[in-house]
């Protein structure tokens, strides 16, 4: 089963971006996160949807 949600280090990884390019994405909207305790997890359909829109 394939995960619903990564966390940030997860999403920079799969984009081959850092840190702080992850959190700008999420600043600008273009990626969907949210909190869940302390951590920050980035919805893997938002993760799918920027990439498929660079095509």
């Amino acid at each position: 089963m394939e995960a619903l949600a990564i966390s940030i280090n997860e999403t920079a990884r799969v984009l081959g971006l850092g840190r702080t390019s992850v959190y700008a994405l999420i600043g600008a909207g273009r990626l969907d996160a949210f909190k869940l305790g302390r951590r920050t997890l980035v919805r893997m359909e938002s993760v799918r949807r920027l990439v498929a829109a660079k095509e």
